[in-house]
């Protein structure tokens, strides 16, 4: 005997166009925001998406007579070279470390600089460090690269001669010279390039704090310090989470125009990274594929960084980006 047919119920039937009407309004109300942001996520598309296909030269042995359709299929051979190539683990070493010290740096400077000039309440001055911390981020690699080679220059530099003038040393030393000291220069370099670029969005988030929590520590006897650390600090640190899950993706694309620019021969065994060692090895012998293969390994390994980062984020903080 069959079973008699589901009788559904009002709720049932009034809840599924409930949703439906409701993103539909939801669409309605935003469309003017949808129709501003699709020449930008058409322009992602082009140009970082659409690109992808070129990966296909990682695969063969790409001659530039024969373009990307004739070439000669090579399979995992670019990867098999470059996993066997010590200098592609010392250009792997040199960007990591770099990525990782500029990444340390610039989120506990940024931080740092966020939260002291929250504290400033003298305006003029505040936006007096704002602007001279801001300027360097829009300064070519180029001059800030020539800065430093005359600050830390054996010739009248001023780094050497305040070191001369201490007692520290007795005579000039060659800094841009010795492999020791290159790591720190390029760290200290993009420090001060980029500090006051990445404090912005940190103080954005502070001026949007709710001024009645601080009012209320003021009134329970809170010290400067007290706001900062109860406050200030746990207020910032979702937007400090999502931003440190981004940066760390950058971690292996950290570029090579500051490596190239403070770099030389002398000191190429610490200031060579991979995009530096993709480009020397792609026009030196003219195998593109080979660079194709070394920028293919670090979209793979940024990826999973980013993936590794957020998962941790959402077990430890429950902050996460996706």
């Amino acid at each position: 005997m069959a079973k008699p047919a589901k009788t559904l119920t009002n709720q049932e039937i009034v809840q599924p166009a409930g949703k439906k009407a409701g993103k539909s309004l939801v669409i309605r109300r935003q469309y003017q925001l949808l129709l501003m942001s699709t020449p930008f996520v058409l322009l992602v598309m082009l140009f970082s998406f659409g690109p992808l296909w070129g990966w296909i030269m990682a695969f063969q042995h790409y001659k530039v007579a024969l373009g990307l359709w004739q070439s000669p299929w090579a399979g995992f051979d670019n990867f098999e070279l470059l996993f066997r190539d010590p200098q592609f683990f010392n250009a792997l070493r040199n960007t990591v470390v770099m990525g990782v010290l500029n990444l340390v740096t610039g989120f506990v400077g940024a931080i740092g600089l966020a939260l002291l000039l929250n504290e400033v309440r003298f305006v003029f001055f505040k936006r007096v460090i704002q602007t001279l911390t801001y300027i360097p981020h829009f300064v070519s690699w180029v001059v800030i690269a020539n800065i430093f080679a005359t600050l830390l220059s054996p010739d009248a530099g001023v780094v050497n001669a305040i070191l001369m003038k201490l007692g520290f040393i007795q005579e000039p030393l060659y800094f841009l010279g010795e492999e020791k000291w290159f790591w720190w220069i390029h760290t200290a370099a993009n420090f001060w390039k980029e500090l006051g670029w990445n404090t912005i969005i940190y103080l954005a988030v502070l001026v949007g704090l709710n001024p009645e929590h601080y009012e209320a520590a003021e009134v329970d006897g809170a010290t400067r310090w007290h706001k900062m650390r109860y406050i200030s600090i746990p207020g910032i640190m979702p937007t400090a989470v999502l931003l440190l899950i981004l940066s760390v993706g950058w971690i292996v694309q950290s570029g090579y125009e500051s490596q190239f620019l403070l770099g030389n021969p002398v000191v190429i065994n610490r200031s060579e990274v991979l995009d530096l060692y993709a480009l020397n090895y792609s026009t030196s012998i003219g195998d593109y594929s080979y660079g194709v293969a070394v920028s293919m390994f670090k979209s793979i390994v940024s990826l999973v960084l980013v993936l590794l980062v957020n998962y941790a984020a959402k077990k430890t903080s429950g902050s996460r980006l996706f």
